[in-house]
């Protein structure tokens, strides 16, 4: 992703139809054409999509297809979630030959095989979520997973008032998340707007970026904005508005993170920078209020947290997200990002 200017909403699919398929795969060349990926590559991702979205349609129960631009490398990303029956052994799917459907690829395997980074999880009577990267070369490996996001506008809309961004700073990462407030044109240009002053200078001094967008957003109606600054060991954090981090860990409790009241453009509060330690495996996510707090404490019956930030935006995209609003999360893996 270009940190100097906000990517192209993510596109969202309901598979309940098998034209569904279609519509997916379709979104997917679009996507890939768009981002001026090399025709094999939009290709490849193409079946990619449609081997996930076939699943879907028959085996699963409410499911969901994104497409988007990758937040890392040149490439695209497909998320696949649904609330269906489940799977009890995944590896027996990902042997080439045990495909589940008469799609172009020969099942899970193929997609294993096609995509740089492949996730899914799955139990049953829990659903499926998967997540599909397709990068040119050069990414480096690790990094290559390291990073999970989506930007979905309203339901029936096309522009999308929300926004993220990711840069490597000096001392490290630093990542953005932006809501404009409202939604559509007016909400999607003071998004827009912030990620543009963001990638001026991904490393200026976090409450200097915040005064800086403030100033640059005087003219629109403003924006909530919270920003992380990414080492392996440390995390700096602040937020105005009504945006919010969370650390995930797998030896402890979800972390809150919490902006303070006030709008970027109208009326900026004091800015207090939070620290946080981070551990090997840690993963550090920013949202905006389009996408509910539930998925922090679980059901009993649902999949347990998982702290790998492809599928974390996968569920999140699918079982958290409110249609009636823009929605937007970016999550990072510090570890593999050094």
């Amino acid at each position: 992703m270009n940190a100097a200017a906000a990517p192209p909403p993510s596109r969202h699919v309901r598979v309940d139809h098998a034209s569904a398929v279609y519509a997916a795969t379709r979104a997917t060349r679009e996507t890939g054409r768009a981002a001026g990926l090399p025709d094999v590559l939009t290709e490849r991702a193409a079946v990619v999509t449609s081997e996930l979205a076939s699943n879907l349609n028959k085996h699963a129960v409410n499911g969901s297809v994104v497409v988007q631009r990758s937040a890392i490398g040149h490439g695209v990303d497909v998320l696949a979630a649904d609330d269906g029956p489940g799977m009890a052994d995944v590896g027996h799917w990902l042997l080439d030959g045990n495909s589940t459907t008469a799609t172009l690829g020969t099942g899970l395997g193929a997609v294993s095989r096609m995509a740089t980074v492949f996730r899914i999880r799955s139990a049953p009577g829990g659903g499926t979520v998967a997540g599909a990267r397709l990068l040119a070369p050069g990414t480096p490996a690790g990094r290559a997973a390291a990073i999970g996001h989506f930007c979905l506008p309203r339901d029936g809309e096309e522009q999308c008032g929300d926004a993220v961004a990711v840069a490597e700073a000096h001392e490290g990462w630093t990542a953005v998340v932006v809501d404009g407030l409202g939604h559509g044109p007016d909400a999607a240009e003071a998004a827009d707007l912030a990620i543009h002053v963001f990638g001026q200078n991904p490393d200026r001094p976090l409450p200097q970026q915040l005064a800086t967008m403030h100033r640059a957003l005087r003219a629109t109606r403003g924006a909530a904005v919270a920003l992380a600054r990414i080492t392996p060991r440390r995390l700096d954090f602040c937020g105005v508005g009504n945006v919010s981090g969370t650390t995930i860990s797998h030896t402890r409790a979800p972390g809150l993170l919490l902006s303070v009241p006030g709008i970027v453009g109208f009326s900026l509060p004091a800015i207090q920078v939070r620290q946080t330690p981070l551990s090997d495996g840690d993963l550090v996510l920013l949202q905006t209020d389009g996408v509910g707090h539930g998925w922090r404490t679980p059901p009993d019956h649902a999949l347990p947290l998982t702290a790998n930030a492809l599928l974390l935006a996968a569920e999140l995209a699918h079982r958290h997200r409110n249609p009636r609003d823009d929605a937007a999360m970016i999550a990072l893996h510090p570890h593999w990002l050094a």
